[in-house]
């Protein structure tokens, strides 16, 4: 039930990003458990690239069989050493891949803006990379951790080599500059998961103090398209 005068309140839309091993998909899901509607982008783009994902044809066309698996889906440790070495063939997979996110995500922030939720946040992995993010949002999350612990992160959980993981590392914006962006900074190294929980529950009391400051003031996103 609306409160009087929240006809002009409207959700806080939150980027949320990190570098590769931060955490972020933990603090996404908290988010998440604390009444915030979570669009994750990466897992978007890797729907489209799924076996009959939207992607695939023009993959396919583009790229040629090898960089098709076997049950139709991309690629992507293929795709992966493809794009580090050639700026070009990065370029055409974000040509292929980049409009078909962008119309699910803004289908997504459509749903979400239903449901009037005191939260969207928009899980980027390259928001600070990406100026039209930037736009889309009212305030910047990062999650922060050192690269020797980003590192430690990846191999574990994955078949990644560590050069593999610091070539990733390499190739995102820097530590500085995904901070010097951020509104938010939660640093996530040598946290319990107890303690990461704390700390985001903390950030949500401030998130809604933001919002109320929102109250009648424009999307930053359009939600009737991208």
């Amino acid at each position: 039930m609306h409160s009087p005068g929240s006809s002009t309140s409207r959700p806080l839309l939150l980027g949320l990003t990190g570098g590769i091993g931060s955490g972020k998909s933990t603090v996404s899901q908290r988010l998440a458990q604390l009444g915030a509607v979570v669009i994750d982008a990466d897992a978007i783009a890797r729907g489209v690239t799924a076996p009959g994902g939207a992607a695939m044809p023009a993959i396919r066309a583009q790229f040629g069989a090898e960089f098709v698996t076997s049950d139709g889906a991309l690629d992507r440790d293929r795709m992966r050493e493809r794009v580090f070495s050639d700026p070009q063939a990065k370029q055409q997979l974000e040509a292929i891949v980049h409009p078909l996110v962008g119309e699910e995500t803004a289908r997504q922030t459509r749903a979400a803006l239903a449901l009037a939720p005191p939260v969207i946040v928009f899980d980027v992995p390259l928001l600070v990379e990406s100026t039209h993010w930037q736009k889309r949002v009212d305030r910047i999350l990062v999650v922060d951790c050192s690269p020797a612990t980003q590192i430690q992160r990846v191999v574990a959980r994955s078949a990644l080599e560590p050069a593999a993981v610091e070539r990733i590392i390499a190739a995102q914006a820097t530590r500085e500059q995904r901070r010097a962006m951020a509104t938010w900074v939660l640093t996530n190294e040598g946290l319990s998961l107890s303690q990461l929980h704390a700390q985001i529950d903390a950030l949500m009391e401030d998130f809604q103090k933001v919002r109320q400051q929102l109250a009648g003031t424009p999307l930053p996103y359009p939600p009737s398209g991208v």
